[in-house]
């Protein structure tokens, strides 16, 4: 900028905001930092409403309260809705400014997605950026009616992904529900030594059915794929890694068969196989996608992991003293008849943990009246340890 005064104070409907030109200059938002490049009023007046040149003030007609939360984004780098201010207006705002979806944090993105999804409208960022760039007058919305295939793959995605927002969503969600279920049952019931006998009996069936649900399963990821509006964002959330760690391991159990055959080479990759069928138990954290009590509790976990990692230190570090008292007390001390329970200080972990849970399993126990005297503290302090330090971490 090369006029006015070393301050530039920005007046967004009535609220007033004073920076230096150096921070107008790098400024995050496109429309303030073009103000650094314009060398005339005529072009201030093509980014503002209005400018005042004795003042050094440009004027915008906006929407005051937007822009303060839009501030907030550019000092701390999460940007949400304004409380009762309609999403597509906000939206407007971000356009002006030049933001765009994307900065939205992502509850605020589902929000807006699911505002524009039920109007059938696309506001178009280019050609509005356009305008505001050839003309200074507010902000156009381009409302345009989106193609039929474009409705088509909003609706799938909203079938697949939100299972409250249609019948057919219900529906889609209570058969993938259903086939987790089955799965599930099958799993848990294929270790019996019963069901084993009659597997080896009817083992086509049992194959049939496996294939069933794992070709439900299959074909929903990649429906749901196809739909997504961000490929590479849908592939990093956690439930599409986990609906991939739980299919692959089918595909490749098939697929080591068919390289193997039914034969000796088989029975040594067993191993592998069993660990490969287990893997199959992720998919009981399917139902999460299906349940939001299941979400919740995620979502609460991986906000508070620093505190669950300073529970699990306040428990880790008393663990270790006591079991190396125990060791020491049971088996180290005692040359004669050791306690060859607390042989080690990894066994005298083992019965740390049943009893500072509390558990008690009788397994193993202290026969000194020293171990007794720690096994006591070692139950109270147990007790206290869990219970107290959830009191003031959370």
């Amino acid at each position: 900028m090369k006029f006015g005064k070393s301050i530039c104070i920005l007046n967004v409907g009535g609220t007033k905001y004073a920076f230096s030109k150096d921070v107008i200059k790098d400024f995050p938002l496109s429309r303030v930092s073009r103000l650094h490049k314009c060398a005339s009023e005529k072009e201030v007046l093509e980014v503002c409403d209005d400018y005042d040149r004795e003042r050094n003030e440009f004027f915008f007609d906006r929407h005051s309260e937007a822009f303060c939360f839009i501030m907030l984004y550019v000092k701390y780098g999460k940007l949400r809705f304004v409380p009762q201010m309609c999403e597509l207006s906000f939206y407007n705002e971000m356009i002006y400014w030049g933001l765009e979806s994307s900065h939205l944090e992502f509850c605020c993105q589902r929000r807006l997605d699911d505002r524009m999804s039920d109007s059938y409208i696309n506001f178009s960022e280019e050609e509005a950026k356009l305008d505001e760039e050839m003309r200074g007058e507010n902000l156009v919305t381009r409302v345009v009616t989106e193609r039929d295939d474009s409705k088509w793959l909003e609706r799938m995605r909203r079938t697949f992904d939100e299972p409250t927002s249609s019948v057919a969503a219900q529906i889609l969600a209570s058969v993938s529900v259903i086939f987790v279920i089955v799965s599930m049952v099958m799993l848990c019931a294929s270790t019996l030594p019963d069901w084993k006998t009659a597997e080896n009996n009817s083992v086509v069936e049992h194959r049939i059915i496996e294939a069933v649900c794992i070709s439900w399963f299959t074909a929903e990821c990649i429906v749901r794929f196809i739909v997504s509006r961000d490929k590479c964002e849908f592939v990093k959330r956690p439930l599409n890694i986990i609906d991939l760690l739980a299919i692959t391991p089918y595909y490749i159990s098939i697929s080591m068969t068919m390289l193997t055959g039914e034969n000796s080479q088989l029975q040594r990759a067993g191993v592998t196989l069993r660990v490969l069928r287990m893997m199959r138990i992720f998919w009981v954290i399917k139902l999460a996608r299906h349940f939001l009590g299941l979400q919740t509790l995620g979502l609460t976990l991986r906000r508070c992991y620093r505190e669950m990692v300073m529970l699990l230190l306040f428990i880790c570090v008393p663990m270790a003293i006591f079991s190396a008292l125990a060791q020491l007390l049971e088996h180290g001390l005692d040359l004669e008849s050791p306690n060859e329970d607390y042989a080690s200080i990894p066994a005298a972990c083992w019965w740390v943990i049943i009893s500072m849970t509390t558990v008690g399993y009788g397994d193993m126990y202290p026969i000194t009246v020293p171990g007794r005297v720690l096994g006591g503290l070692c139950v109270v302090s147990g007790i206290v340890l869990l219970a107290l330090p959830i009191t003031f971490i959370y």
